[in-house]
């Protein structure tokens, strides 16, 4: 007898949740998920989990304690009501960026989130976008990490015509690389120089981006700084005009007041980080669906077929 799937989900992004179990064609399942007046999280699973296979759809985004807090607990209500298995469904990863010892007497953070959820119960991750692929390797559990490309790709190739895609940093090389070679376009680099955490110093550009549209291509936009200052660079530079494209759209701190003031013309953005109301508001951003990609790595991780014509 197959086992029974079930789809939770906490506060972190109900609205992506929702359009997920939508093409699965279920219902989302029950569960409370609420806050006391101190801040304490209380979970309550609403429904019988015995043998199921269950998902619980929660990216780890602002507020990342609580939303972090929000998943273990209710994978350790589902553990405790006998859960065959329990699979983390994470469109973001929080703390991801913490992935190695940068300077001494600091932590590695993504690690020690890996190890919060193995040791809670989760049995399988599902996540896109890793900020640092190597991150899989902080998991003893089966990692899959799809990628947001195909769904930018098509975008893209359906707005422009003459790219460049943009690097906004060395790290990001390898994906732009990726992106320019499947549009047929040019790539080009922005050599920056940081000086502490969200804080972006001096920049050149590698390569030419005279009379072009430029693309600027990272894995997530959070302040928003770098993307700005590499947009001001590639104008000086001569480029037509610029336009960003990121999986993951946190826009913390003063991130819509810089998107606003700066020369990208569009911001393009997945769901899987839900924008805050001042970013709802802001005409430059574009939020594409990632919902139907993650439905179906869903579905074939419940009927244990392979995930791999997914990561294109």
């Amino acid at each position: 007898m197959p086992r029974k799937m079930q789809i939770f989900t906490g506060n972190a992004n109900r609205q992506l949740a929702a359009d997920i179990c939508r093409h699965i064609d279920m219902e989302l399942s029950k569960a409370e998920v609420r806050t006391f007046s101190d801040g304490e999280i209380f979970v309550e699973i609403g429904e019988n989990v015995r043998g199921s296979d269950i998902f619980i759809i929660q990216p780890t985004c602002p507020p990342v304690n609580d939303h972090l807090m929000e998943l273990v607990i209710m994978v350790d209500a589902m553990r405790r009501a006998s859960a065959r298995r329990i699979t983390a469904v994470l469109p973001y990863y929080g703390y991801a960026r913490q992935d190695r010892k940068v300077a001494p007497r600091v932590p590695i953070t993504a690690k020690v989130v890996a190890e919060m959820m193995m040791v809670v119960g989760v049995r399988r991750v599902l996540t896109m976008d890793l900020h640092a692929g190597q991150i899989q390797g902080f998991f003893n559990i089966p990692v899959d990490n799809l990628f947001a490309a195909p769904i930018l790709l098509k975008h893209i190739s359906n707005q422009f015509n003459e790219v460049v895609m943009v690097s906004p940093d060395a790290g990001g090389v390898e994906r732009t690389r990726a992106f320019a070679k499947r549009l047929q376009a040019d790539l080009a680099i922005i050599d920056k120089r940081r000086e502490r955490a969200n804080v972006c110093a001096a920049m050149n550009v590698i390569g030419d981006v005279t009379g072009k549209t430029a693309i600027l291509l990272d894995d997530m936009v959070d302040t928003a700084g770098t993307l700005c200052s590499a947009a001001d660079i590639l104008m000086q530079k001569g480029a037509k005009e610029v336009h960003a494209c990121c999986s993951h759209g946190v826009l913390s701190g003063p991130a819509i007041e810089r998107l606003e003031a700066s020369q990208i013309k569009q911001l393009v953005v997945t769901d899987t980080v839900p924008l805050r109301p001042e970013a709802q508001k802001c005409q430059k951003i574009k939020v594409l669906s990632v919902a139907e990609l993650f439905a179906r790595a869903i579905s074939c991780i419940h009927s244990e077929d392979s995930v791999s014509s997914l990561f294109v």
